[in-house]
């Protein structure tokens, strides 16, 4: 957890963003029907991480952050799977082209790590953080 000091604000700021890496490869945030496509096919039937970085700030400018990673199993998709959920346009700007908290929720058979994190912002992670700079 890295300890950083910034000028002095109002109230606690949180920031929180999401990556998918299958393999050594670190998938887009899907902005096309061809990106979104791509990043199921290749998550299809194998397990994947998670990573969300959460970084909090104090009202005294005081920083702090965390990366949490979480492992994420999708069941093999049929065509048709694919498809419906395609058409139904979840994926955009989503980080490896799903939403766990939507539909995909149908395609995952396993989860280790934090579900919160995976839908972008790891809940018990940012309550530590928030407590750790004396938030009540």
């Amino acid at each position: 957890m890295a300890l950083q000091k910034l000028p002095p604000g109002d109230g606690f700021v949180i920031a929180a963003d999401t990556v998918v890496a299958a393999g050594a490869r670190i998938l887009p945030k899907a902005e096309t029907l061809e990106q979104a496509e791509k990043c199921l096919l290749l998550l299809s039937g194998r397990r994947h991480k998670v990573y969300t970085a959460v970084a909090v700030r104090a009202p005294d400018g005081r920083v702090v952050s965390r990366v949490v990673a979480s492992v994420v199993g999708f069941a093999r998709l049929e065509a048709a799977q694919r498809e419906a959920y395609l058409a139904g346009g979840e994926w955009a700007g989503k980080a490896g082209g799903y939403a766990i908290q939507g539909n995909a929720a149908a395609f995952i058979d396993f989860i280790s790590g934090s579900y919160s994190g995976v839908v972008g912002l790891p809940l018990h992670e940012t309550a530590c953080l928030l407590r750790g700079l004396g938030y009540k």
